[in-house]
């Protein structure tokens, strides 16, 4: 994987896009022919690919040259509203009340439609994303056995991705890794993920064989899992980008 590449922090460029400056970060790749953009699902930056011998300066420039587009982008960013009583959170689908009480117990209960905490409000974001992330790898643990043993297979190695596009991974190892905001996201929609990873230890590609093996795991509707991703996907990151 390469990574992203940045500059000291006071050099970082920035492109300003309806009022606001986004740092401008590049990746160079060896196989690129031109550059690409894309914005992150978050909006908190622009992302440049470009190849090994493309410029810096000529990376400003495009950004700088497709503005528009970039702020239409921006536009499609979910604003989070601030994690308080009142405010919902998505669980597995669905929309649940956030029911905080500063004198309860810190630990997150979930309830039949609300999710209950207590503790101080400034670590209020951070209790609750421990609390999904446990929940997510309790999930996809439950979810990857199941695959696997639908594939007569063992389960390989499972950890959380927090990656900003990729949904999920299989390592040339085996291992897998998914993102943990798909607790957020319908059960289908999550476990379609998982069995999309499962089916990629038998088919390292995206062939018609690897399709037809993905199509006999999983049990509901690849196509309507992949289009929800697709439309909705990038809400998963308004709360936690």
């Amino acid at each position: 994987m390469i990574d992203w590449l940045r500059r000291r922090p006071d050099e970082v460029p920035q492109v300003e896009i309806d009022g606001r400056l986004l740092p401008l970060t590049l990746r160079r790749n060896a196989a690129a022919k031109r550059m690409t953009m894309r914005l992150a699902p978050d909006g908190s930056e622009i992302r440049v690919t470009l190849p090994r011998w493309g410029r810096s300066a000529e990376a400003l420039e495009f950004a700088r040259s497709k503005a528009d587009w970039l702020a239409a982008q921006l536009a499609k960013v979910p604003q989070a509203p601030a994690l308080s009583d009142g405010a919902t959170l998505p669980y597995r689908g669905r929309a649940m009340a956030l029911r905080h009480d500063a004198g309860a117990p810190r630990k997150v209960r979930l309830g039949e439609d609300a999710l209950h905490v207590g503790g101080p409000a400034d670590s209020l974001y951070r209790r609750l994303q421990r609390w999904l992330e446990g929940e997510a790898l309790r999930l996809l643990a439950d979810d990857l056995a199941y695959y696997c043993l639908r594939d007569s297979r063992r389960a390989p190695p499972l950890s959380l991705s927090r990656a900003q596009r990729r949904w999920g991974s299989c390592a040339a190892d085996g291992t897998i890794r998914i993102n943990w905001r798909l607790v957020m996201a319908p059960d289908a929609v999550r476990r379609s993920v998982v069995a999309h990873e499962v089916a990629h230890l038998t088919h390292f590609d995206h062939s018609p064989a690897f399709h037809a093996h993905l199509d006999a795991l999983f049990e509901g509707d690849i196509t309507a899992a992949n289009r929800w991703l697709k439309r909705e996907g990038r809400s998963l990151y308004a709360h936690f980008g």
